[in-house]
């Protein structure tokens, strides 16, 4: 079953179940993704895997929350536990970009198009521990049926709208009916106070608090209540220029001038962006836009919306690619070229390391090998989905530097005889061929001064390594670099008296280094 089928069967699910209106309307495929029936067998295959995985964590997720459920039930408190449920925080991601991959890394380092051949590789272990896998934006989308777009856009109820379920056996007797009120996120603090017989804190610790901005849904648990009117009457929606606005039924919104998966486009004036016009209490789905027909409604709306972004601090509007979150901040790493370290230290965070993209650098690690041979990690950052590591493999020196596991470039000389007992001198010195993002370079690994390997990459990591890894001298957290040479943690059985990083300049334009930073705040989203 491919996703245009399966969308219809969602649909078609949904209106059984009387979870959407009767008359929703299923919105149009979008032009810029492909049909199912128009991709190759070996397309079919990949992406039916890729939905699998998720099918099957969904699955294992329904279980866990039972499981939760159940020791509740068992502990005789199920009768007096109000349950919220709530299936998501936001639409189906897309930034698995169109044809989806095993390694997030990839297209958070703006490779958009991993090749389906090199994909299937990872058919037998896709969602396993030997992946970092997202599906295709076409899954995204049918995923969020019976509305249109995903993630990211909060203009459209397929990147905000979530089912929710609430239980409370003991207060609410209609189990297993549906409401179809307009509610929020903000609403479930105003309901669990309601239900708990609590005010909201005017003070909390000397400190006046600003009013909670939700309402209670608690009027709804009361079957009596079933159709009555919603009590939360006005929402605005804003996310990276991306506008709602929804007032008594009524919803207004722009229309994304560019999908979300197109990472690092370019981004058109605010004032530019096209909007739409719903009557909601009539099209459920956003299906049919009457902005055309009404366009005074719609200059309401946009007046409405302006008025309760100003309410709500959303102002000033801002669409250029997060920049909020890569605005210069305060670090212990600006400017620095030089960073020298003694003994192990693990768990550095990735914004307080040396960073060797896109330039050129030099480690020097002066070490003592124990008797009997040296072994272990001396330095490292990243891990499975991409990073490097300098360490002694059974006495041998190694450096791996994994390209997003799209490529592994590893100096090591088997023939060399084991490092002895005692000081040594451990270099490795990489040369990159700049200007520009992610250019080859020429790594020389040394030790004593004596060359063990001269290897040149093709490629370098443009944008950033893995934000959930860390920057570890003396051993390896987390996932290691190359999982055929060593396990984790790999701790160094010998001492490091001092390891140093030489940065040279960054070999990038200002408008580059702006892309650079732009991925980094997406992919720590």
């Amino acid at each position: 079953m491919g996703w245009n089928v399966l969308r219809e069967q969602i649909f078609a699910n949904q209106k059984r179940l009387g979870v959407i209106p009767a008359d929703a309307k299923l919105t149009e495929w979008p032009d810029s993704l492909p049909k199912w029936e128009t991709l190759s067998a070996d397309q079919k295959k990949l992406f039916a895997r890729q939905a699998e995985v998720f099918a099957a964590y969904t699955a294992y997720t329904d279980h866990e929350i039972g499981r939760v459920i159940q020791q509740v039930e068992d502990m005789g408190k199920l009768d007096n536990t109000l349950i919220i449920y709530i299936d998501g925080d936001n639409g189906t991601s897309p930034e698995g970009t169109l044809s989806g991959t095993p390694n997030q890394l990839t297209a958070y380092n703006g490779v958009l198009d991993v090749p389906i051949t090199e994909q299937l590789k990872f058919y037998d272990t896709w969602g396993s521990a030997a992946t970092y896998p997202h599906m295709a934006v076409a899954w995204s989308w049918a995923f969020d049926t019976p509305f249109k777009w995903t993630k990211q856009v909060a203009s459209h109820f397929g990147g905000t709208r979530q089912g929710l379920a609430i239980a409370w056996p003991a207060r609410i007797k209609d189990a297993g009916g549906i409401r179809h009120q307009f509610h929020h996120m903000i609403d479930i603090v105003p309901t669990i106070l309601e239900a708990a017989g609590i005010k909201a804190p005017q003070m909390v610790n000397g400190i006046k608090q600003n009013p909670i901005e939700g309402v209670s849904m608690a009027y709804t648990f009361d079957k009596a209540k079933t159709n009555a009117p919603s009590t939360h009457k006005t929402q605005y929606f804003e996310m990276v220029g991306n506008r709602g606005i929804y007032h008594e039924g009524w919803y207004a919104n722009t229309t994304p001038p560019v999908p979300p998966w197109m990472l690092g486009a370019a981004m058109p004036p605010l004032k530019e962006y096209k909007w739409e016009l719903y009557d909601l209490n009539k099209d459920y789905s956003q299906a049919n836009d009457l902005a055309a027909k009404m366009p005074g409604k719609v200059k309401e709306m946009q007046a409405l919306f302006l008025t309760e972004a100003a309410k709500y601090q959303v102002l000033p509007l801002d669409n250029s690619g997060f920049a909020r979150a890569i605005a210069p901040r305060p670090s212990t790493v600006a400017g620095k070229n030089v960073f020298t370290y003694t003994g192990v230290n693990v768990g550095i965070p990735t914004g307080n390391s040396p960073s060797i993209l896109n330039k050129s650098f030099t480690i020097t690690a002066e070490v003592e090998v124990p008797q009997g041979g040296g072994d272990g990690m001396i330095v490292t950052e990243g891990g499975r989905w991409g990073g490097y590591g300098l360490y002694i493999l059974k006495g041998r020196l190694v450096f791996t530097y994994n390209l997003l596991m799209l490529l592994s470039g590893r100096w090591a000389n088997e023939a060399e005889a084991p490092l002895a007992a005692g000081k040594h001198t451990i270099v490795f010195d990489f040369k990159y061929d700049g200007p520009g993002i992610a250019k080859s370079g020429t790594g020389v690994l040394k030790v004593d001064g004596k060359e063990i390997r001269t290897l040149t990459l093709p490629k370098t990591i443009p944008f950033l390594l893995p934000p959930d890894e860390t920057f570890d001298v003396g051993a390896d957290t987390r996932t290691g670099v190359n999982d055929l040479d060593y396990q984790v943690p790999f701790r160094f059985n010998g001492k490091i008296d001092k390891l140093t990083f030489n940065l040279g300049p960054s070999q990038l334009a200002a408008e580059e280094q702006q892309k650079v930073q732009k991925a980094v705040a997406k992919a720590k989203d």
